[in-house]
C-alpha cells in the first residue's frame, strides 16, 4: 500500500516515547513491503543525519518548519478561551502544513493515511480522504489534564486544565470518530474514551508500544549509587512527578541511605531542583545524549508520575537495561507490569520511599527486578514480533 504517514515530530533520535513508537511503526510498515512517505515537522534540533537515517526505508522524508514561541502560545492560549479547540490542538495547525500535505496529496494517489498523534488529525479531517484513515492514539490525551487538575493547589491553574480536559475529551471523541480506525495503545486509554462517549467500536485495536530490547543491551553495573530519574520536564506530569518525589520521598530516601544521589536527566528540570530549596544530593544533568555513564551508576530507576496517558516507555527503556523499577500506578499504567516481579508499586510518598531503600539495600530483591524486566520486555515489547498486528489495518 502507499502510505502517508503524518508526524508532528521527526522521530529520531529515540529518546523519547513517540519517537520510540513512530520509528517502530515506520519501520514495520516499511519492511513489511508498503511504500512510505513521511511527511512531519521540523524543530530546530533535528538534523540532516536523522532525516538521511530515515530515508533508508521510508520512499520519501518530507518536512515542515515547527513554528512555536511564547508569543505564539499566548495568542492561541486566549484564542482557544473563546474556541471548542484544545488549546494542545490549536498551537500546531499551521497553514505551512496544511498546504504541502495538499501538494502532496495532489501528486499521486494513497492507499492510506496514517495520523501519528491526535495534533495531526485535523490536516487529514479536513483533506481528500483517501481509501483508509488510520489515527494511532497514543494517549487518550484529555485524561491527562485531568489528572493534573486533581494535583494542582492553584484554583486558576485547576479551572484551566479542567476546561482544557473537557475540550479535549469532546474533540478526541468527534476526530476518533472521523477515522476508519483508531489504534491505542493501552486498553485503560480505549475505555477511557470509550466507556465517556457510552458506546465502543469495533474498528478499535489496541497495538501497545515496542521497541528493539536486541539494541538496548542490559546495562553492567557496579557499586549504583543513583537514584534516577529519566525523561523531559517540559512534559508536565514528568515535571509534576519529579518534584513529588524530590519534596516528599526523597528526604526519607536520602536520610537513610547517606550515599545515595538524586539524578534528574532531561531537559527543563523545575527550578526547585536546580537550587539548594530542596536539599542537597539532587543532580539535575538537563538533556544527556550519551546515558551509559549514569545508567552502570543507577541503583533504583523511579517513575513516580500521578498523571499521564497511554504507557510510559520509560519503564521499557529500564526494563532492557536492567535496572530495576520503583514506579507508581500512574506510571505503570497499560504495560505487562506485576508487583514484585518486574517492579515495585507505591503510590504514598512512605511507601514508595520504602521501596526504593529496599531496592537500594537488597541486592536481592534488585536482581528479581532487573531479570523479571528484562523478561518482560523480550517476550511482550519485541516490535518485530508484536507489531505483526498491524497487518490487519494493512494488508
Amino acid at each position: 500500500m502507499r502510505v502517508l504517514f503524518l508526524s508532528q515530530l521527526l522521530p529520531l533520535p529515540l529518546d523519547a516515547g513517540p519517537k520510540i513508537r513512530a520509528y517502530y511503526v515506520l519501520r514495520y510498515l516499511a519492511e513489511a513491503g508498503h511504500e512510505v512517505t513521511l511527511l512531519s515537522f521540523l524543530r530546530p534540533s533535528d538534523t540532516e543525519q536523522e532525516i538521511c537515517q530515515l530515508r533508508r526505508f521510508c520512499a520519501s522524508v518530507e518536512t515542515v518548519p515547527l513554528a512555536r514561541s511564547r508569543t505564539r502560545d499566548l495568542r492561541y492560549g486566549i484564542q482557544s478561551c473563546f474556541s471548542s479547540t484544545p488549546f494542545l490542538v490549536l498551537r500546531d495547525q499551521q497553514p505551512l502544513m496544511e498546504r504541502r500535505l495538499e501538494e502532496i496529496a495532489e501528486l499521486r494517489s494513497w492507499d492510506a493515511f496514517h495520523v501519528d498523534q491526535l495534533w495531526m488529525a485535523p490536516y487529514v479531517v479536513k483533506s481528500n480522504r483517501p481509501a483508509l484513515t488510520v489515527l494511532d492514539q497514543h494517549n487518550a490525551v484529555f485524561t491527562i489534564p485531568r489528572q493534573m487538575a486533581k494535583h494542582s493547589k492553584n484554583p486558576l491553574v485547576r479551572t484551566l486544565l479542567r476546561n482544557e480536559s473537557c475540550k479535549l475529551e469532546m474533540y478526541e471523541r468527534r476526530t476518533c470518530d472521523d477515522f476508519d480506525n483508531v489504534v491505542w495503545v493501552s486498553d485503560e486509554d480505549r475505555k477511557a474514551l470509550r466507556t465517556s462517549q457510552g458506546a465502543s467500536r469495533s474498528r478499535d485495536m489496541v497495538i501497545p508500544i515496542a521497541t528493539d530490547p536486541s539494541a538496548r543491551l542490559r546495562v553492567k553495573r557496579t557499586q549504583p549509587f543513583r537514584i534516577t530519574f529519566l525523561g523531559g520536564m517540559h512534559w508536565p506530569p514528568n515535571s509534576d512527578g519529579v518534584t513529588w518525589f524530590a519534596e516528599k520521598v526523597w528526604p526519607t530516601v536520602a536520610r537513610t541511605i547517606p550515599s545515595a544521589v538524586f539524578t534528574v536527566i532531561g531537559k527543563a528540570p523545575p527550578a526547585k531542583l536546580r537550587s539548594s530549596v530542596l536539599g542537597s544530593r539532587i543532580e539535575t544533568t538537563g538533556y544527556v545524549s550519551q546515558l551509559q555513564g549514569y545508567l552502570a551508576e543507577t541503583s533504583v530507576f523511579v517513575v513516580p508520575l500521578h498523571s499521564g496517558a497511554g504507557m510510559r516507555v520509560k519503564v521499557l527503556d529500564a526494563w532492557c537495561w536492567g535496572l530495576p523499577v520503583v514506579s507508581t500506578s500512574v506510571g505503570a499504567e497499560g504495560l505487562r507490569a506485576v508487583h514484585r516481579e518486574n517492579l515495585l508499586i507505591a503510590d504514598a510518598p512512605e511507601s514508595f520511599a520504602a521501596s526504593v531503600i529496599s531496592v537500594f539495600q537488597s541486592s536481592q530483591i534488585a536482581n528479581r527486578l532487573s531479570d523479571g524486566g528484562r523478561a518482560t520486555v523480550e517476550a511482550v515489547y519485541d516490535w518485530r514480533s508484536s507489531y505483526k498486528t498491524w497487518d490487519r489495518l494493512y494488508h
